[in-house]
Protein backbone atom coordinates (compact mmCIF):
# COMPACT_ATOMS: atom_id res chain seq x y z
CA UNK A 1 0.00 0.00 0.00
CA UNK A 2 1.28 3.88 -0.76
CA UNK A 3 3.19 4.49 2.30
CA UNK A 4 1.50 7.04 4.75
CA UNK A 5 3.99 8.49 6.73
CA UNK A 6 5.92 11.80 7.98
CA UNK A 7 7.91 11.39 5.08
CA UNK A 8 5.13 11.42 3.52
CA UNK A 9 4.13 14.43 5.35
CA UNK A 10 7.14 16.38 4.47
CA UNK A 11 7.00 15.10 0.72
CA UNK A 12 3.46 17.21 0.18
CA UNK A 13 4.55 19.86 2.11
CA UNK A 14 7.47 20.14 -0.30
CA UNK A 15 4.98 20.18 -3.50
CA UNK A 16 1.40 21.61 -2.11
CA UNK A 17 2.22 24.92 -3.87
CA UNK A 18 2.72 23.76 -7.14
CA UNK A 19 -0.55 23.65 -8.61
CA UNK A 20 -4.62 23.70 -7.83
CA UNK A 21 -6.31 21.48 -6.41
CA UNK A 22 -9.86 20.76 -7.38
CA UNK A 23 -10.93 20.36 -3.67
CA UNK A 24 -9.47 21.96 -0.33
CA UNK A 25 -11.09 20.39 2.67
CA UNK A 26 -10.26 21.82 6.29
CA UNK A 27 -10.66 19.25 8.70
CA UNK A 28 -9.74 15.87 9.50
CA UNK A 29 -12.25 14.04 11.65
CA UNK A 30 -14.32 11.11 9.81
CA UNK A 31 -16.32 13.43 7.91
CA UNK A 32 -12.90 15.00 6.06
CA UNK A 33 -11.87 11.85 5.81
CA UNK A 34 -14.92 9.99 4.28
CA UNK A 35 -15.14 13.01 2.14
CA UNK A 36 -11.45 13.07 0.90
CA UNK A 37 -11.95 9.41 0.08
CA UNK A 38 -15.12 9.94 -1.80
CA UNK A 39 -13.69 12.83 -3.85
CA UNK A 40 -10.38 11.08 -3.84
CA UNK A 41 -12.02 7.58 -5.59
CA UNK A 42 -13.55 10.27 -8.17
CA UNK A 43 -11.11 11.51 -9.81
CA UNK A 44 -10.47 14.69 -8.21
CA UNK A 45 -7.14 16.77 -6.70
CA UNK A 46 -8.17 17.02 -3.23
CA UNK A 47 -5.73 18.44 -0.27
CA UNK A 48 -6.67 18.06 3.72
CA UNK A 49 -5.46 19.43 6.52
CA UNK A 50 -6.09 18.73 9.64
CA UNK A 51 -4.76 21.62 13.15
CA UNK A 52 -3.58 18.63 15.03
CA UNK A 53 -3.70 14.59 14.90
CA UNK A 54 -6.29 12.54 12.67
CA UNK A 55 -9.44 12.25 14.30
CA UNK A 56 -7.72 14.32 17.30
CA UNK A 57 -11.62 15.83 18.15
CA UNK A 58 -15.14 13.86 18.08
CA UNK A 59 -14.54 11.36 16.21
CA UNK A 60 -11.73 9.51 18.63
CA UNK A 61 -14.30 10.40 21.49
CA UNK A 62 -17.79 8.25 20.63
CA UNK A 63 -19.53 5.60 22.39
CA UNK A 64 -17.31 3.70 19.51
CA UNK A 65 -20.71 2.49 18.41
CA UNK A 66 -22.02 1.41 14.79
CA UNK A 67 -25.65 1.50 15.33
CA UNK A 68 -29.07 2.98 14.18
CA UNK A 69 -30.05 4.25 17.27
CA UNK A 70 -32.68 3.01 19.50
CA UNK A 71 -33.23 6.76 21.46
CA UNK A 72 -33.98 8.08 17.55
CA UNK A 73 -37.09 5.47 16.81
CA UNK A 74 -38.82 7.20 20.57
CA UNK A 75 -37.99 10.64 18.49
CA UNK A 76 -39.48 9.62 15.52
CA UNK A 77 -36.77 9.60 13.20
CA UNK A 78 -37.35 6.91 11.32
CA UNK A 79 -35.65 8.11 8.12
CA UNK A 80 -32.07 8.31 10.22
CA UNK A 81 -32.55 4.99 12.02
CA UNK A 82 -33.29 3.60 8.10
CA UNK A 83 -30.08 5.24 7.15
CA UNK A 84 -28.06 4.00 9.85
CA UNK A 85 -28.67 0.24 10.01
CA UNK A 86 -28.22 0.46 6.13
CA UNK A 87 -24.64 2.09 6.93
CA UNK A 88 -24.14 -0.22 9.21
CA UNK A 89 -24.41 -3.48 7.37
CA UNK A 90 -21.93 -1.30 4.68
CA UNK A 91 -19.16 -0.88 7.26
CA UNK A 92 -19.69 -4.21 8.21
CA UNK A 93 -18.69 -5.70 4.56
CA UNK A 94 -16.07 -2.83 4.14
CA UNK A 95 -14.18 -3.00 7.21
CA UNK A 96 -14.52 -6.09 9.20
CA UNK A 97 -11.06 -5.14 10.98
CA UNK A 98 -12.53 -1.96 12.60
CA UNK A 99 -16.38 -3.08 12.66
CA UNK A 100 -17.62 -6.08 14.96
CA UNK A 101 -20.88 -7.39 15.95
CA UNK A 102 -21.93 -6.69 18.77
CA UNK A 103 -25.17 -7.89 21.20
CA UNK A 104 -27.03 -5.55 23.58
CA UNK A 105 -28.97 -6.37 26.26
CA UNK A 106 -32.30 -3.71 27.72
CA UNK A 107 -33.04 -4.89 30.72
CA UNK A 108 -36.25 -3.44 32.24
CA UNK A 109 -37.80 -3.13 35.29
CA UNK A 110 -40.95 -2.49 37.20
CA UNK A 111 -40.62 1.37 37.48
CA UNK A 112 -38.43 2.05 33.55
CA UNK A 113 -40.12 4.52 31.87
CA UNK A 114 -40.41 2.31 29.16
CA UNK A 115 -42.61 -0.95 29.19
CA UNK A 116 -41.63 -4.06 27.94
CA UNK A 117 -44.13 -4.39 25.06
CA UNK A 118 -43.51 -1.49 24.04
CA UNK A 119 -39.83 -2.31 23.78
CA UNK A 120 -40.43 -5.29 22.21
CA UNK A 121 -42.53 -3.27 19.44
CA UNK A 122 -40.07 -0.78 18.94
CA UNK A 123 -37.37 -3.42 18.61
CA UNK A 124 -39.64 -5.17 16.03
CA UNK A 125 -39.27 -1.84 13.86
CA UNK A 126 -35.87 -1.54 14.53
CA UNK A 127 -35.26 -5.07 12.87
CA UNK A 128 -37.57 -4.35 10.18
CA UNK A 129 -35.56 -0.86 9.38
CA UNK A 130 -32.50 -2.77 9.19
CA UNK A 131 -34.52 -4.93 6.78
CA UNK A 132 -33.74 -7.92 8.99
CA UNK A 133 -29.58 -7.79 8.00
CA UNK A 134 -28.48 -8.53 11.49
CA UNK A 135 -26.44 -11.45 12.77
CA UNK A 136 -29.68 -12.57 14.76
CA UNK A 137 -32.84 -10.81 15.23
CA UNK A 138 -34.47 -9.59 18.88
CA UNK A 139 -34.79 -11.40 21.28
CA UNK A 140 -37.15 -11.38 24.62
CA UNK A 141 -35.95 -12.88 27.57
CA UNK A 142 -37.67 -13.71 31.28
CA UNK A 143 -36.68 -12.24 34.51
CA UNK A 144 -34.45 -16.10 35.18
CA UNK A 145 -33.25 -15.86 31.69
CA UNK A 146 -31.59 -12.51 31.66
CA UNK A 147 -30.25 -13.05 35.38
CA UNK A 148 -28.51 -16.18 33.76
CA UNK A 149 -27.05 -14.37 30.63
CA UNK A 150 -26.19 -11.68 33.00
CA UNK A 151 -25.19 -12.83 36.61
CA UNK A 152 -24.12 -9.40 38.05
CA UNK A 153 -27.61 -7.61 36.45
CA UNK A 154 -29.75 -5.80 39.04
CA UNK A 155 -32.73 -8.63 39.82
CA UNK A 156 -34.97 -6.39 41.99
CA UNK A 157 -38.13 -5.60 40.48
CA UNK A 158 -36.78 -6.72 36.91
CA UNK A 159 -39.68 -7.80 34.53
CA UNK A 160 -37.27 -9.36 32.01
CA UNK A 161 -34.66 -8.05 29.04
CA UNK A 162 -34.56 -7.99 25.18
CA UNK A 163 -31.58 -8.95 23.02
CA UNK A 164 -31.01 -7.59 19.68
CA UNK A 165 -27.50 -7.02 17.62
CA UNK A 166 -25.44 -3.46 16.49
CA UNK A 167 -21.86 -3.23 16.40
CA UNK A 168 -18.88 -1.62 17.93
CA UNK A 169 -15.73 0.53 16.13
CA UNK A 170 -12.20 1.40 16.76
CA UNK A 171 -13.59 5.17 15.50
CA UNK A 172 -10.10 6.60 15.56
CA UNK A 173 -8.69 3.71 13.76
CA UNK A 174 -11.60 3.86 10.97
CA UNK A 175 -10.80 7.71 10.09
CA UNK A 176 -7.25 6.82 9.86
CA UNK A 177 -7.95 3.56 7.57
CA UNK A 178 -10.46 5.86 5.85
CA UNK A 179 -7.48 8.70 5.20
CA UNK A 180 -5.15 5.76 4.01
CA UNK A 181 -7.71 4.30 1.94
CA UNK A 182 -7.94 8.69 -0.05
CA UNK A 183 -4.34 8.80 0.24
CA UNK A 184 -3.91 5.14 -1.87
CA UNK A 185 -6.22 7.19 -4.16
CA UNK A 186 -3.94 10.57 -4.82
CA UNK A 187 -5.68 12.31 -2.19
CA UNK A 188 -3.09 14.87 0.10
CA UNK A 189 -3.48 14.67 3.79
CA UNK A 190 -1.51 16.09 6.26
CA UNK A 191 -2.13 16.60 10.01
CA UNK A 192 -0.57 19.44 12.14
CA UNK A 193 -1.82 21.72 9.55
CA UNK A 194 -4.08 24.68 10.36
CA UNK A 195 -5.84 27.24 8.24
CA UNK A 196 -4.95 30.46 9.16
CA UNK A 197 -6.62 32.85 6.26
CA UNK A 198 -8.75 32.77 3.45
CA UNK A 199 -9.44 34.40 0.14
CA UNK A 200 -11.66 34.23 -2.68
CA UNK A 201 -11.08 35.42 -6.18
CA UNK A 202 -12.68 34.84 -9.29
CA UNK A 203 -10.38 34.27 -12.49
CA UNK A 204 -12.18 33.56 -15.74
CA UNK A 205 -15.53 33.82 -14.15
CA UNK A 206 -14.30 30.89 -11.82
CA UNK A 207 -13.87 31.11 -8.09
CA UNK A 208 -10.31 30.34 -7.29
CA UNK A 209 -9.82 30.06 -3.41
CA UNK A 210 -6.55 30.53 -1.70
CA UNK A 211 -5.69 28.94 2.12
CA UNK A 212 -2.58 29.96 3.72
CA UNK A 213 -1.63 27.02 6.06
CA UNK A 214 0.27 26.57 9.52
CA UNK A 215 2.61 23.70 9.74
CA UNK A 216 1.74 23.47 13.57
CA UNK A 217 5.18 21.61 14.01
CA UNK A 218 7.41 23.75 12.47
CA UNK A 219 6.18 27.17 12.37
CA UNK A 220 6.45 27.43 8.20
CA UNK A 221 3.45 28.34 6.00
CA UNK A 222 2.12 27.08 3.15
CA UNK A 223 -0.28 28.50 0.73
CA UNK A 224 -2.82 26.16 -1.10
CA UNK A 225 -4.62 27.05 -3.92
CA UNK A 226 -8.09 25.39 -4.86
CA UNK A 227 -11.29 25.39 -6.92
CA UNK A 228 -13.63 24.96 -3.88
CA UNK A 229 -13.20 24.47 0.06
CA UNK A 230 -15.28 22.07 2.19
CA UNK A 231 -15.16 22.50 6.42
CA UNK A 232 -15.64 19.25 8.08
CA UNK A 233 -14.36 20.75 11.19
CA UNK A 234 -17.38 19.61 13.13
CA UNK A 235 -17.50 21.66 16.71
CA UNK A 236 -15.19 24.05 15.27
CA UNK A 237 -17.61 24.80 12.54
CA UNK A 238 -18.91 28.21 14.25
CA UNK A 239 -15.02 28.77 15.81
CA UNK A 240 -14.06 28.37 11.93
CA UNK A 241 -16.93 30.41 10.56
CA UNK A 242 -16.27 33.18 12.54
CA UNK A 243 -12.24 32.88 11.64
CA UNK A 244 -13.19 33.06 8.09
CA UNK A 245 -16.03 35.29 7.36
CA UNK A 246 -17.10 38.79 9.65
CA UNK A 247 -21.10 37.84 8.42
CA UNK A 248 -21.13 34.28 10.11
CA UNK A 249 -23.85 33.27 12.46
CA UNK A 250 -23.64 30.68 14.81
CA UNK A 251 -25.52 27.13 13.34
CA UNK A 252 -24.13 24.79 15.94
CA UNK A 253 -25.90 23.28 19.87
CA UNK A 254 -22.62 21.62 20.74
CA UNK A 255 -23.08 19.04 23.78
CA UNK A 256 -20.33 17.21 25.91
CA UNK A 257 -20.39 13.60 25.84
CA UNK A 258 -18.05 12.02 28.24
CA UNK A 259 -17.18 7.77 28.57
CA UNK A 260 -15.25 6.18 31.31
CA UNK A 261 -13.13 3.32 30.75
CA UNK A 262 -13.01 0.17 33.46
CA UNK A 263 -10.41 -2.78 33.73
CA UNK A 264 -12.00 -5.94 32.64
CA UNK A 265 -9.83 -8.08 34.60
CA UNK A 266 -12.48 -9.27 37.61
CA UNK A 267 -15.07 -9.77 34.69
CA UNK A 268 -16.74 -8.83 31.93
CA UNK A 269 -20.21 -8.74 30.26
CA UNK A 270 -21.11 -11.08 27.97
CA UNK A 271 -22.57 -8.57 25.82
CA UNK A 272 -23.24 -4.56 25.67
CA UNK A 273 -26.03 -3.36 27.96
CA UNK A 274 -28.33 -0.58 27.13
CA UNK A 275 -29.07 1.16 30.68
CA UNK A 276 -31.83 4.12 31.24
CA UNK A 277 -30.49 7.42 32.70
CA UNK A 278 -33.17 7.49 36.11
CA UNK A 279 -36.53 8.74 34.12
CA UNK A 280 -35.25 10.96 31.44
CA UNK A 281 -34.99 9.96 27.55
CA UNK A 282 -31.37 9.65 28.09
CA UNK A 283 -29.13 6.41 27.25
CA UNK A 284 -26.01 5.00 28.66
CA UNK A 285 -24.35 2.08 27.28
CA UNK A 286 -22.12 -0.51 29.48
CA UNK A 287 -19.74 -1.58 26.54
CA UNK A 288 -17.51 -4.64 26.54
CA UNK A 289 -14.11 -5.00 24.62
CA UNK A 290 -11.11 -7.13 24.59
CA UNK A 291 -9.37 -4.61 26.91
CA UNK A 292 -12.03 -3.03 29.04
CA UNK A 293 -15.44 -1.83 29.88
CA UNK A 294 -16.24 1.23 28.38
CA UNK A 295 -19.70 3.30 29.82
CA UNK A 296 -20.85 6.32 28.88
CA UNK A 297 -22.36 8.52 27.63
CA UNK A 298 -23.55 12.23 28.88
CA UNK A 299 -25.26 14.78 27.09
CA UNK A 300 -24.88 18.37 28.34
CA UNK A 301 -25.16 21.42 26.61
CA UNK A 302 -21.49 22.83 26.17
CA UNK A 303 -20.32 26.58 25.73
CA UNK A 304 -16.30 25.99 26.93
CA UNK A 305 -13.40 25.68 25.21
CA UNK A 306 -13.86 22.74 22.80
CA UNK A 307 -9.84 22.51 22.97
CA UNK A 308 -10.15 22.66 26.66
CA UNK A 309 -13.50 19.59 26.93
CA UNK A 310 -12.42 17.41 30.34
CA UNK A 311 -14.12 14.92 32.05
CA UNK A 312 -15.11 16.26 35.54
CA UNK A 313 -15.55 14.75 38.84
CA UNK A 314 -19.45 15.46 38.66
CA UNK A 315 -19.25 13.21 35.10
CA UNK A 316 -17.66 10.30 36.95
CA UNK A 317 -20.15 10.34 39.83
CA UNK A 318 -23.22 10.24 37.72
CA UNK A 319 -22.04 7.42 35.01
CA UNK A 320 -21.15 5.45 37.87
CA UNK A 321 -24.34 5.67 40.00
CA UNK A 322 -26.14 4.76 37.04
CA UNK A 323 -23.40 1.83 36.49
CA UNK A 324 -23.76 0.58 40.09
CA UNK A 325 -27.79 0.96 39.97
CA UNK A 326 -27.66 -1.85 36.90
CA UNK A 327 -24.81 -4.49 38.99
CA UNK A 328 -25.16 -3.79 42.88
CA UNK A 329 -23.25 -7.22 42.69
CA UNK A 330 -20.38 -6.09 40.72
CA UNK A 331 -16.78 -6.26 42.57
CA UNK A 332 -16.25 -2.91 41.69
CA UNK A 333 -14.39 0.09 43.26
CA UNK A 334 -13.10 3.35 41.99
CA UNK A 335 -9.90 1.60 41.84
CA UNK A 336 -11.53 0.11 38.54
CA UNK A 337 -11.40 3.02 36.72
CA UNK A 338 -8.81 2.89 33.81
CA UNK A 339 -9.34 6.19 32.38
CA UNK A 340 -11.96 8.42 30.18
CA UNK A 341 -12.02 10.54 27.13
CA UNK A 342 -14.56 13.75 26.72
CA UNK A 343 -15.32 15.14 23.20
CA UNK A 344 -18.24 17.72 21.66
CA UNK A 345 -20.87 17.06 19.65
CA UNK A 346 -21.33 19.17 16.63
CA UNK A 347 -24.92 18.97 16.65
CA UNK A 348 -26.57 21.49 14.52
CA UNK A 349 -29.34 23.86 16.65
CA UNK A 350 -32.90 22.94 15.76
CA UNK A 351 -34.04 24.43 18.90
CA UNK A 352 -35.04 21.09 21.06
CA UNK A 353 -36.17 21.99 24.64
CA UNK A 354 -33.35 19.38 25.73
CA UNK A 355 -30.14 18.30 24.66
CA UNK A 356 -30.90 15.00 24.01
CA UNK A 357 -34.45 15.99 22.11
CA UNK A 358 -31.83 17.52 19.48
CA UNK A 359 -32.09 15.81 16.18
CA UNK A 360 -28.69 13.94 15.21
CA UNK A 361 -29.55 14.68 11.39
CA UNK A 362 -26.80 16.05 9.29
CA UNK A 363 -27.17 19.46 7.33
CA UNK A 364 -24.78 20.29 4.17
CA UNK A 365 -24.92 24.02 2.89
CA UNK A 366 -22.76 26.40 1.34
CA UNK A 367 -22.22 29.48 2.65
CA UNK A 368 -22.48 33.01 0.21
CA UNK A 369 -18.74 33.01 0.27
CA UNK A 370 -18.91 30.00 -1.64
CA UNK A 371 -17.55 27.47 0.90
CA UNK A 372 -19.10 24.37 1.49
CA UNK A 373 -19.97 23.10 5.22
CA UNK A 374 -21.21 20.23 6.78
CA UNK A 375 -22.24 19.62 10.71
CA UNK A 376 -24.13 17.12 12.60
CA UNK A 377 -25.21 13.86 11.96
CA UNK A 378 -24.11 10.43 13.48
CA UNK A 379 -21.15 8.63 13.12
CA UNK A 380 -22.56 5.21 11.54
CA UNK A 381 -23.57 7.50 8.31
CA UNK A 382 -20.76 9.08 7.58
CA UNK A 383 -19.96 7.11 4.26
CA UNK A 384 -23.55 8.55 3.21
CA UNK A 385 -22.43 11.93 4.59
CA UNK A 386 -19.70 11.56 2.43
CA UNK A 387 -21.06 10.73 -0.07
CA UNK A 388 -24.09 13.63 -0.06
CA UNK A 389 -21.13 16.24 0.83
CA UNK A 390 -19.65 15.75 -2.17
CA UNK A 391 -22.65 15.99 -4.35
CA UNK A 392 -23.20 19.12 -3.11
CA UNK A 393 -19.32 20.72 -3.66
CA UNK A 394 -19.72 19.15 -7.47
CA UNK A 395 -22.69 21.37 -7.66
CA UNK A 396 -20.45 24.58 -7.70
CA UNK A 397 -18.18 23.31 -10.78
CA UNK A 398 -19.49 23.51 -14.33
CA UNK A 399 -21.43 20.69 -16.24
CA UNK A 400 -17.99 19.28 -17.54
CA UNK A 401 -16.41 18.62 -14.51
CA UNK A 402 -19.32 17.33 -12.79
CA UNK A 403 -19.77 14.73 -14.95
CA UNK A 404 -16.11 14.03 -14.96
CA UNK A 405 -16.40 13.64 -11.38
CA UNK A 406 -19.75 12.30 -10.87
CA UNK A 407 -18.83 8.31 -10.26
CA UNK A 408 -17.07 6.47 -7.23
CA UNK A 409 -17.14 3.43 -5.06
CA UNK A 410 -16.92 4.14 -1.40
CA UNK A 411 -18.73 0.81 -0.78
CA UNK A 412 -15.23 -0.69 -2.28
CA UNK A 413 -13.23 -2.19 1.50
CA UNK A 414 -10.86 0.36 2.98
CA UNK A 415 -7.90 -1.13 3.00
CA UNK A 416 -5.71 -4.42 1.45
CA UNK A 417 -6.72 -7.30 3.23
CA UNK A 418 -9.84 -5.95 4.83
CA UNK A 419 -12.47 -7.24 2.80
CA UNK A 420 -14.38 -9.69 4.53
CA UNK A 421 -13.52 -12.64 2.63
CA UNK A 422 -9.54 -11.46 3.32
CA UNK A 423 -10.78 -11.07 6.91
CA UNK A 424 -11.89 -14.09 7.18
CA UNK A 425 -8.98 -15.59 5.87
CA UNK A 426 -6.83 -14.05 8.41
CA UNK A 427 -8.70 -15.16 11.00
CA UNK A 428 -8.45 -19.04 10.05
CA UNK A 429 -4.22 -18.37 9.57
CA UNK A 430 -3.99 -17.44 13.42
CA UNK A 431 -2.82 -20.57 14.65
CA UNK A 432 -0.38 -21.24 11.57
CA UNK A 433 0.96 -17.70 12.06
CA UNK A 434 1.41 -18.01 15.40
CA UNK A 435 3.65 -21.38 14.81
CA UNK A 436 5.29 -19.78 12.58
CA UNK A 437 6.35 -16.78 14.20
CA UNK A 438 6.48 -18.29 17.62
CA UNK A 439 3.72 -15.23 19.16
CA UNK A 440 1.03 -16.69 20.76
CA UNK A 441 -1.96 -17.39 19.70
CA UNK A 442 -3.82 -14.63 21.33
CA UNK A 443 -1.52 -12.15 20.20
CA UNK A 444 -1.56 -13.14 16.66
CA UNK A 445 -5.39 -12.63 16.79
CA UNK A 446 -5.59 -9.49 18.45
CA UNK A 447 -3.34 -7.81 15.51
CA UNK A 448 -5.43 -9.62 12.88
CA UNK A 449 -9.08 -8.27 14.57
CA UNK A 450 -7.12 -4.83 14.86
CA UNK A 451 -5.60 -5.43 10.87
CA UNK A 452 -7.09 -8.38 8.80
CA UNK A 453 -5.26 -9.68 6.49
CA UNK A 454 -2.56 -7.13 7.20
CA UNK A 455 -1.66 -8.84 10.22
CA UNK A 456 0.90 -10.77 8.08
CA UNK A 457 2.80 -7.73 7.09
CA UNK A 458 2.95 -6.19 10.65
CA UNK A 459 4.17 -9.58 11.81
CA UNK A 460 7.45 -9.89 9.42
CA UNK A 461 8.73 -6.85 11.85
CA UNK A 462 8.83 -8.87 14.85
CA UNK A 463 12.83 -9.30 14.47
CA UNK A 464 13.99 -7.84 18.35
CA UNK A 465 10.39 -6.72 19.25
CA UNK A 466 9.15 -8.22 22.36
CA UNK A 467 5.10 -7.10 22.36
CA UNK A 468 2.73 -6.50 20.05
CA UNK A 469 2.48 -2.68 20.51
CA UNK A 470 5.68 -2.33 19.23
CA UNK A 471 5.03 -3.90 16.37
CA UNK A 472 1.76 -1.92 16.22
CA UNK A 473 4.18 1.26 16.63
CA UNK A 474 6.05 0.44 13.18
CA UNK A 475 3.10 -0.01 11.62
CA UNK A 476 1.71 3.53 13.22
CA UNK A 477 4.96 5.19 12.31
CA UNK A 478 4.50 3.73 8.51
CA UNK A 479 1.48 3.41 7.50
CA UNK A 480 -0.77 6.25 9.38
CA UNK A 481 0.81 9.63 9.91
CA UNK A 482 1.82 9.49 13.15
CA UNK A 483 4.62 11.92 13.92
CA UNK A 484 3.40 12.01 18.09
CA UNK A 485 3.65 9.70 21.11
CA UNK A 486 0.61 10.73 22.66
CA UNK A 487 -1.53 10.14 18.62
CA UNK A 488 0.14 6.56 19.63
CA UNK A 489 -0.99 6.28 22.87
CA UNK A 490 -4.51 7.96 22.18
CA UNK A 491 -5.21 7.29 18.55
CA UNK A 492 -3.10 4.20 16.66
CA UNK A 493 -4.21 1.69 19.89
CA UNK A 494 -5.55 1.48 22.98
CA UNK A 495 -3.11 1.37 25.69
CA UNK A 496 -4.16 5.00 27.20
CA UNK A 497 -7.65 3.53 27.61
CA UNK A 498 -7.44 0.19 28.51
CA UNK A 499 -4.44 -0.17 30.41
CA UNK A 500 -3.83 0.55 34.20
CA UNK A 501 -0.49 2.11 33.79
CA UNK A 502 -2.00 3.83 30.95
CA UNK A 503 1.00 1.96 28.55
CA UNK A 504 3.79 3.78 30.58
CA UNK A 505 5.83 0.51 31.38
CA UNK A 506 5.78 0.08 27.32
CA UNK A 507 7.43 3.58 27.31
CA UNK A 508 10.95 3.07 26.73
CA UNK A 509 10.73 0.37 24.25
CA UNK A 510 7.90 2.42 21.97
CA UNK A 511 9.74 5.25 22.26
CA UNK A 512 13.04 3.77 21.36
CA UNK A 513 11.10 2.88 18.03
CA UNK A 514 10.11 6.42 17.52
CA UNK A 515 13.19 8.03 18.32
CA UNK A 516 14.83 5.59 15.34
CA UNK A 517 12.32 5.98 13.11
CA UNK A 518 12.01 10.19 12.80
CA UNK A 519 15.48 10.28 13.67
CA UNK A 520 14.66 12.46 17.03
CA UNK A 521 17.35 13.76 19.09
CA UNK A 522 17.01 13.51 22.55
CA UNK A 523 15.66 16.31 23.57
CA UNK A 524 12.51 15.72 20.98
CA UNK A 525 12.39 12.44 22.81
CA UNK A 526 12.32 13.93 26.44
CA UNK A 527 9.30 16.79 25.36
CA UNK A 528 7.47 13.61 23.15
CA UNK A 529 7.24 11.91 26.48
CA UNK A 530 6.70 15.32 28.85
CA UNK A 531 3.45 15.92 26.24
CA UNK A 532 2.37 12.58 26.74
CA UNK A 533 2.33 12.53 30.55
CA UNK A 534 0.90 15.75 30.53
CA UNK A 535 -2.13 14.25 28.23
CA UNK A 536 -2.75 11.47 30.29
CA UNK A 537 -2.24 13.75 33.86
CA UNK A 538 -4.85 16.70 32.20
CA UNK A 539 -7.28 13.50 30.56
CA UNK A 540 -7.31 11.88 34.33
CA UNK A 541 -7.43 15.23 36.60
CA UNK A 542 -11.06 13.81 38.54
CA UNK A 543 -8.67 10.90 40.03
CA UNK A 544 -7.01 13.56 41.79
CA UNK A 545 -10.29 15.25 42.89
Amino acid sequence: MKEFSARTRQQILNECEGGIYDLLIIGGGINGAGAARDAAFRGMKVFLAEKSDFASGTSSRSSKLVHGGLRYLENMEFHLVFEALNERTVLLEMAPHLVHPLKFMVPLYKNSRVSLNKMDLGLWVYDALSLFQAPELHERLNPSETVKTIPQINSHDLKGSLTYYDAYMDDDRLVIDTLRSANEAGADCVNYLKATTFKKEIIEDKPLYTVQLKDEKTGMTKTVKARHVLSTVGPWTDEVGKQLFPNWKKVLRPTKGIHLTIDNSKGTLPCAVVMAAEKSDRIVFAIPRHEMIIIGTTDTDYTGNIDDVKTLKEDVDYLLKIFGSYFPNWDFNANALVSSYSGVRPLMDDGAKTEGKVSREHSIWTDDNGVTFVAGGKYTTYRLISEQTIEEVLKHFDMETRMRFSAGNTKAPLTRGTSYESFTKAEALVQAWSKETGWSESDVKRLVQRHGLEAEDILQDRANHDSIWELEALHALKTTMCIELKDFYRRRSPLFLAQKDHGLSLLPAITNIFQKRLSLTTQEVHKMEADLKNEIASETSWKQN
